[in-house]
């Protein structure tokens, strides 16, 4: 009998605690934060993932936060700056010159080393945060925490997303509903 007043008690403290707290804005940070946000989680452990709605600051960004939906795919433009971006970031080094694989797993699919990359959220997460398998964060303010400038924005990933797409049958976009 004292274990279930005991457990009773617990839970209605937790309880009342609780009242005051704000709600979650779905794994985005910031000011800019609404629940219409996706939430974001982590690929190491699928715990959240928090990432600061202000760097979500282009329409295509603003549109991926908001749905989870890659409007780059298909873009022959953002595709040719997506392939500079992977580039620039050093990806082939691991991934090959075409995301194919080659130190680190090929990226384009349809067999991916985490299942969610063949989404465009779940390589977002991905690729933003790292993983246990040795990639680090790549995320602006992650890849280099000393740094808050160094790293990729949501736009140039979903620019490197859009070009990794271009290489496989996947786009990422279809189990997001348009």
């Amino acid at each position: 009998m004292h274990h279930k007043i005991g457990v009773s008690l617990l839970l209605l403290v937790a309880g009342l605690s609780a009242c005051d707290k704000q709600p979650a804005t779905s794994g985005v940070a910031g000011e800019a934060a609404t629940s219409k946000a996706i939430a974001f989680v982590k690929t190491q452990d699928g715990s959240p993932l928090e990432i600061n709605a202000a760097l979500f600051d282009t329409p295509a960004a603003k549109t991926f936060l908001t749905t989870g939906k890659n409007t780059y795919v298909g873009q022959e433009a953002a595709i040719a700056q997506g392939k500079k971006i992977f580039q620039l970031y050093s990806c082939t080094q691991c991934h090959g010159p075409d995301a194919g694989g080659q130190v680190g797993p090929a990226l384009t699919g349809p067999n991916y080393n985490y299942a969610k990359d063949a989404t465009n959220k779940g390589m977002f997460e991905t690729v933003w945060h790292g993983t246990n398998g040795g990639m680090g964060a790549k995320g602006k303010g992650l890849m280099d925490p000393s740094d808050p400038n160094n790293g990729i924005t949501p736009d140039e990933l979903l620019k490197v997303i859009a070009w990794i797409r271009s290489h496989g049958s996947l786009t990422g976009n279809e189990d997001v509903a348009s």
